[in-house]
């Protein structure tokens, strides 16, 4: 099949990707091993020099770097351009970008439409009214434009079935399991195995970062905290959290760090906490547990599908509890390790890039049926 993908920022550990990137960088290089055309469109500003990753096409167009136009005027542009293409299949990520998808169910038949229902975009804090307002809408679309939807985790499956009545497809994220990391990284950053509590991702209000500096404070510790991550168009709240951190030690900002040295940065963490207000269904969790790494994470229900009783939980948007939770493990490092590699094992049997793949496959193989 000749396959599009459209919505993410690019393919590849780039800057500033995300979750959405990961995502499509996984599926679309391996179903170009098994056989398919595949075409990623990238913002120019995301794309490689080479025209080809890994054996998937890249079509680089442009937008306008502003937080409420850019991604739907790539997606614009994207689609536009996807209807002079001989595709069999387009697929849009994100919400934002399916208020599209009835552009080439109206213009090209032929072509048969997917969107992945990646989260609840309208839930985070970045957005003015206006956007969420449109956001909410892509909800809908997500459901309604497709000639096939499908969403990420179970948790979003049962809402949007009870929410719009209609069948959504539930295919999860994934991770890569790693062993015998290394730890040449670490001397780098200035951190030593298990001595520090580690967070990745995009630095951005719904990720709850502010409740795990405010918790980290109030701990009694040797062990660092460690932020990976950028802000996307939330500077302000980047500049807030280096506020809130201020001199105190033990706090560090790595910034953006991407490859073997993040792989490394996980793998050695004491625990991995994922404080987050809103989620799909968090890669970063997936990742630290990939590695063998415990997690705790906030008690929404996204994040507690992710962890599937091989991590830790705590109260969510409730500092206290964080704080209660962590000295709880720093005290108990034999069950911290017991459930890293719990949690291991459950990446590997249910959360395989591989599996996930056949099964978006097959979606679109029935679709063409």
């Amino acid at each position: 099949m000749n396959i599009a993908f459209i919505g993410q920022k690019g393919i590849g550990m780039m800057e500033r990707g995300g979750g959405i990137e990961k995502h499509v960088t996984e599926i679309a290089t391996r179903l170009v091993k098994k056989g398919h055309q595949v075409t990623v469109y990238a913002r120019r500003r995301y794309c490689p020099t080479h025209p080809l990753y890994q054996g998937v096409r890249l079509v680089c167009l442009p937008t306008i770097y502003r937080k409420n136009l850019e991604a739907i005027l790539h997606t614009l542009f994207s689609t536009l351009h996807a209807l002079t293409q001989p595709y069999d299949v387009i697929h849009f990520h994100g919400v934002g970008p399916a208020t599209l998808a009835w552009i080439p169910r109206l213009c090209k038949p032929r072509a048969k439409v997917v969107v992945t229902f990646h989260s609840q975009d309208r839930f985070h804090q970045k957005w003015s009214w206006i956007a969420k307002t449109y956001l909410h809408f892509g909800e809908w679309s997500a459901v309604r434009f497709p000639h096939a939807c499908i969403t990420v985790s179970h948790t979003l499956q049962v809402l949007l079935r009870q929410t719009y009545h209609t069948q959504v497809i539930f295919i999860p994220n994934g991770a890569e399991v790693h062993d015998g990391i290394g730890v040449a990284s670490l001397s780098k950053f200035g951190l030593e195995l298990d001595k520090y509590i580690l967070n990745v991702g995009r630095i951005v209000p719904q990720k709850g970062l502010h409740h795990l500096i405010e918790a980290y404070k109030q701990l009694s510790t040797n062990k660092k905290l460690v932020i990976v991550g950028a802000p996307s168009f939330s500077e302000r709240y980047f500049a807030e959290l280096k506020r809130l951190a201020g001199s105190y030690p033990g706090i560090l900002f790595l910034g953006q760090v991407v490859d073997r040295p993040l792989i490394e940065l996980y793998a050695h963490a004491y625990v991995y906490v994922q404080p987050s207000e809103s989620e799909g269904l968090p890669l970063t969790v997936l990742e630290a547990m990939s590695c063998g790494t415990a997690v705790l994470v906030s008690d929404i229900p996204e994040n507690v599908e992710a962890i599937n009783n091989t991590g830790f939980t705590f109260a969510n948007r409730d500092v206290p509890d964080l704080v209660v939770q962590l000295d709880k493990l720093l005290h108990h490092p034999q069950e911290v390790t017991a459930m890293g590699e719990r949690g291991k094992e459950m990446v590997k049997r249910f959360f395989n890039w591989d599996v996930i793949t056949d099964r978006v496959e097959e979606v679109y193989v029935s679709l063409r049926h």
